[in-house]
């Protein structure tokens, strides 16, 4: 496990996965929130941005972070093993709200409230993401670690079972 990608449902866990995960095995981590946005809310470029991803890739060891299924295709040609989080709705809403107005190391800047497109975006997120995301993963499922996740206990206990495995060394 030296190439990892960490994907789903915003307000799932993905980011706090991500930095407990980095902390056990030492890989830099990488917020593709903090590769696209900037400090004043606006955005780089796609090749602003494509160009950053690829340099990260090119890279030995590292966790991405993010979905941003236009680069998936990218990061899992590139990863050995992926964490998706698909977890219910209403868990993925309640984690998203939980964030208002908190000092977070994936963003650039503090939500101060919930974005009503963002929330519209977590809530089709099951009918419009989800299934691409599985669709693409069938394709890597051979070639590539897939560990998906239906709750945040099932994260911890695996991160508590890959360190009593020895693996957090890797």
């Amino acid at each position: 496990m030296k190439k990892v990608i960490v994907i789903g449902c915003p307000g799932s866990g993905k980011s706090t996965f991500a930095r407990k995960l980095r902390d056990k095995t030492a890989l830099p981590l990488f917020y593709l929130d903090r590769i696209w946005h900037k400090p004043d809310k606006t955005t780089v470029t796609r090749e602003e941005f494509d160009k950053a991803l690829g340099e990260i890739i090119r890279q030995e060891r590292w966790i991405i972070d993010g979905n941003y299924g236009r680069t998936l295709n990218m990061r899992l040609d590139a990863c050995d093993t992926v964490f998706l989080f698909d977890l219910p709705l209403d868990v993925c809403l309640a984690g998203a709200a939980s964030r208002i107005n908190t000092v977070r190391e994936d963003l650039p800047w503090v939500e101060t409230e919930f974005d009503p497109e963002f929330r519209k975006w977590i809530e089709d997120f099951p009918t419009d993401s989800l299934p691409m995301i599985y669709e693409k993963l069938k394709t890597y499922s051979d070639t590539k670690r897939i560990v998906i996740f239906r709750s945040r206990e099932e994260a911890d206990a695996f991160l508590e079972e890959a360190e009593t495995k020895g693996e957090s060394n890797e």
